[in-house]
């Protein structure tokens, strides 16, 4: 922002001594002798150049009533900006000449220069319309750097309920591996138990014919409970294929 307000003060300056340069006889001679008119005021001119610290000032005369104005700055765009920026603002622009006059500091070895006020009016718009801007954009940015915090604010969130979720189906694994554990070592129990039996109904129906055939009878329902046991087997193993799948999913 400082840097374009410093090549556009630049480009004022040199385009106000064109101007002044390509003026009418009539209107130059009228610059000229305004320049002369400042000739006795330049001790005062100095003085508020030196006690303000800045390289020159714009000078003029008030249109209305005739007095000395004395604007300091660096150069012609920077006396206006100040000058603008002060409490007591810019003159009334009835007071302004059309051709303000830039004295140097003593100590610059520069001749004075004839400054447009159009140009320093304009210039002052053109900086406030970039001011303007850059506070949009300051907005913006904010605006954006709040966006940013939020999106950031919303994934860290769900990658925690992400976490959660697969923590908890973790364990319901480890809960239903555990429980298949026991009904496998429950199934051999089974198994040994049925051979036991077996072997037992066996030796009874040698002793007894109906003793054989209650033995039958026990044997098949063994048989059942036995088949019911492996299919409750492959149903939970049906399950856990299922639990795997959905944690792929989720990974």
């Amino acid at each position: 922002m400082r840097r374009l307000l410093g090549f556009l003060g630049l480009a004022l300056t040199v385009g106000a001594c064109a101007t002044a340069s390509l003026v009418p006889d009539q209107q130059a001679e009228a610059i000229r002798r305004r320049e002369q008119a400042l000739v006795p005021h330049a001790p005062v001119i100095q003085k508020t150049i030196q006690q303000s610290g800045r390289s020159g000032a714009l000078a003029f005369f008030d249109l209305r009533d005739g007095h000395l104005l004395v604007l300091p700055g660096d150069t012609p765009a920077d006396a206006w900006m100040r000058a603008a920026s002060a409490p007591e603002g810019l003159p009334d622009r009835a007071a302004l000449p059309t051709i303000m006059t830039f004295v140097h500091r003593t100590d610059v070895p520069k001749a004075p220069e004839g400054v447009a006020t159009a140009s320093l009016q304009e210039h002052e718009a053109l900086r406030a319309r970039l001011t303007g801007l850059d506070t949009e954009l300051r907005a913006l940015s904010d605006a954006v750097a709040a966006a940013r915090r939020e999106a950031q604010a919303s994934v860290d969130q769900t990658r925690l309920e992400a976490k959660k979720a697969l923590d908890g189906l973790a364990e319901e694994i480890s809960t239903t591996r555990k429980f298949m554990l026991q009904l496998a070592q429950l199934a051999y129990l089974n198994q040994d138990m049925n051979a036991e039996n077996a072997a037992v109904l066996k030796r009874a129906a040698a002793a007894s014919q109906e003793s054989a055939a209650n033995s039958a009878r026990l044997v098949e329902n063994m048989r059942q409970l036995s088949d019911h046991l492996a299919a409750q087997l492959k149903d939970l193993a049906m399950r856990l294929d299922g639990i795997q799948n959905r944690i792929s999913n989720i990974k």
